[in-house]
């Protein structure tokens, strides 16, 4: 159902077969159904007005229709999955002021009210684009290259994202590196998206940039060109990805649980 105060929203969700640390992602199984289904399934329940997977794979495509679920079908050469749904957004001709929000195909158990939020933060800031982040409790994550730290202006728009502890407090990291400094604030990036579909357009004629190849972290092309990110603070957990066979078995643990629980 749509929530009373959010604006009207689609989700399109990237979906690629090809992944070196987990060959055919998408249709590895959580609760014997496809992980990419099961991404589906939490885009419904955001109240989307539109899902859409966008996909290069056939065997992903007949895998969705089996459920109903519209497949935008895409190049197979793009760097990144925004570089994709930037396709999709020209083949599905939304108007330039949609609201689309980029749900990775490896987040199947991502929360409605964090989608909501970064609707939000999209809808209240004139940034073209906007994403989510949670605060970090463990110092062990700010060392964590795995971990993407996001760093904000006072008015909550991204200033940097890296995956070096940033930022650095000179002074206390002089005397202790096993403790996070008092006093500021560090962010865990959580890779949601949401654009206006007229930026996303925009966003695959934007050339790759040094950071962004650097860091492998597409969002830093956005800023790299000058262009303004909006940020929220995840109201709820926001589960981790499936990128590996282990993450896949903590999901599959996950699942169960809640279906007995």
């Amino acid at each position: 159902m749509q929530v009373q105060d959010l604006p009207p929203f689609v989700i399109a969700i990237p979906a690629r077969h090809g992944s070196s640390r987990l060959p055919g992602k998408p249709l590895r199984l959580i609760g014997g159904q496809p992980m990419i289904v099961r991404v589906v399934e939490a885009a419904r329940r955001a109240g989307a007005q539109e899902v859409v997977v966008a996909s290069d794979d056939d065997r992903i495509a007949e895998a969705l229709a089996v459920h109903g679920v519209e497949v935008c079908m895409t190049r197979s050469d793009h760097a990144s999955g925004s570089d994709r749904l930037a396709e999709c957004a020209a083949i599905r001709q939304w108007p330039d002021d949609t609201i689309v929000v980029n749900l990775q195909g490896d987040e199947p158990f991502a929360p409605a009210a964090g989608i909501h939020a970064v609707v939000r933060a999209l809808a209240a800031d004139a940034a073209p684009m906007a994403t989510l982040a949670t605060p970090i409790r463990d110092i062990d994550e700010v060392f964590d290259p795995n971990v993407v730290k996001l760093v904000r202006d006072l008015r909550g728009r991204a200033l940097y994202f890296s995956r070096a502890p940033l930022p650095w407090a000179r002074d206390e990291f002089a005397r202790d590196r096993q403790r996070l400094p008092d006093n500021l604030p560090y962010l865990r990036h959580i890779g949601l998206y949401a654009y206006r579909a007229g930026f996303l357009r925009r966003y695959a004629e934007l050339t790759p940039t040094p950071l962004e190849q650097a860091e492998s972290l597409e969002q830093l092309r956005v800023l790299e060109h000058g262009h303004a990110i909006a940020t929220a603070i995840s109201p709820t957990l926001f589960p981790p990805g499936v990128d590996t066979a282990e993450d896949l078995q903590r999901a599959e643990t996950w699942w169960q649980q809640q279906v007995h629980s």
